[in-house]
């Protein structure tokens, strides 16, 4: 399942809000024939972007419903409306990346935190150009994705941009300690690896936490998976898995909250943040 940007997601909740207790039949039927059921409800769940003009219209409507629309939100929504449709950098490898793909790169730069939990890799935003090109190339189930690894790879690092960006995300990484174990063809691409994720844990909005494999069972043991929060806007948080053949967001509010009681459970199972970083540099100073 594809997600829609953030912007078009907070576009939605409005417009629901706006409708309040009126049905989309009934909307439909007020809008004089502008606005069908299906239209309604694909702008509400931000299954399309929207038409400047169309949400203009349906304002209107609105208004004439009475409901409450000053000059200030009308100004705000179709500023949303405007900004939802505006390309990202990563647009210009539209060959290259899979919709959902471009969902999650879009997710993640208008992110103002994520949450995550691999159980047998390092998560992407830390990732060394070698070491994200030996991932790439070894997790690679079609020639497809081989004939593109060096675009991948320039993508993969171009994410790594919202670490460092003026008002940076705040990564929450836990780590299975198998992840960091992985032994490379180059003993020296995992060596430059695990030095960049004690140089990153370093940073005030990063923090790492290793999972040790001697661990108790765990609720991680079911499968990775990243949690991406936006602040105040918390009804927008949504969670990020993947599989072999599949990508699935989870938008869901008590299936989020599970997410993060889950990521909440693996923070409290991992070895401390300054032990962590013991335990990176040991493993580092064995290979």
């Amino acid at each position: 399942m594809s997600a829609p940007t953030v912007r078009r997601r907070r576009l939605g909740g409005k417009l629901r809000d706006l409708r309040g207790s009126l049905t989309l039949d009934e909307v439909a039927d007020k809008s004089g024939g502008k606005f069908g059921t299906h239209k309604l409800s694909r702008l509400e769940t931000a299954k399309v972007a929207a038409k400047a003009q169309d949400i203009a219209e349906l304002l209107d409507l609105y208004v004439d419903l009475g409901r409450g629309i000053d000059d200030e939100l009308r100004a705000a929504l179709l500023t949303l409306t405007k900004e939802g449709g505006q390309r990202g950098w990563w647009h210009s490898y539209r060959g290259v990346l899979t919709p959902v793909y471009e969902d999650l790169i879009s997710l993640e730069a208008e992110a103002t935190s994520a949450t995550t939990w691999q159980l047998g890799a390092i998560p992407g935003l830390l990732h060394t150009a070698e070491y994200a090109r030996q991932i790439i190339r070894a997790t690679a189930m079609s020639e497809g994705v081989e004939a593109k690894v060096d675009a991948l790879v320039e993508v993969r690092l171009a994410r790594q941009a919202i670490l460092t960006r003026e008002e940076p995300l705040a990564l929450w990484a836990v780590i299975g300690e198998a992840g960091l174990r992985t032994r490379t063809e180059d003993p020296a691409v995992m060596y430059e690896q695990l030095g960049r994720l004690l140089a990153m844990g370093k940073r005030p909005n990063v923090n790492i936490q290793v999972l040790p494999s001697d661990a108790p069972p765990h609720v991680g043991q079911l499968g990775s998976f990243s949690i991406l929060g936006f602040d105040d806007l918390a009804d927008l948080d949504v969670v990020h898995t993947e599989s072999l053949t599949a990508a699935l967001y989870v938008e869901g509010h008590e299936q989020v909250a599970m997410y993060r009681d889950a990521a909440r459970r693996l923070t409290s199972a991992a070895a401390s943040v300054e032990r962590s970083a013991e335990m990176i540099n040991e493993i580092r100073n064995a290979l």
